[in-house]
């Protein structure tokens, strides 16, 4: 995994994305502070996926239970004084 500050990706970008498609996956920093990533297509798609079967297991798995519906629960999830 390669690390780079903004201020440098901005000047290379042209070979991190050569890099990202070798499959290196290339952090960017900001102050200090990962900000970003730079990934192949490849690689995007394949967490887009995962993430997108993951939503789509619980939501699978709320149908199974019995009854059509479930019923809003209209009370606050906590105490607010105004």
């Amino acid at each position: 995994m390669m690390i780079i500050n903004l201020k440098d990706a901005k000047a290379g970008f042209s070979s991190l994305v050569d890099e990202a498609i070798k499959g290196e996956f290339v952090t960017i920093t900001r102050h200090g502070k990962a900000v970003a990533a730079l990934v192949s297509v490849e690689a995007a798609e394949i967490a887009r996926k995962t993430m997108e079967r993951k939503r789509g297991g619980f939501v699978k798995y709320l149908r199974t239970f019995p009854g059509e519906v479930f019923e809003r629960n209209a009370a606050p999830s906590r105490d607010v004084d105004l």
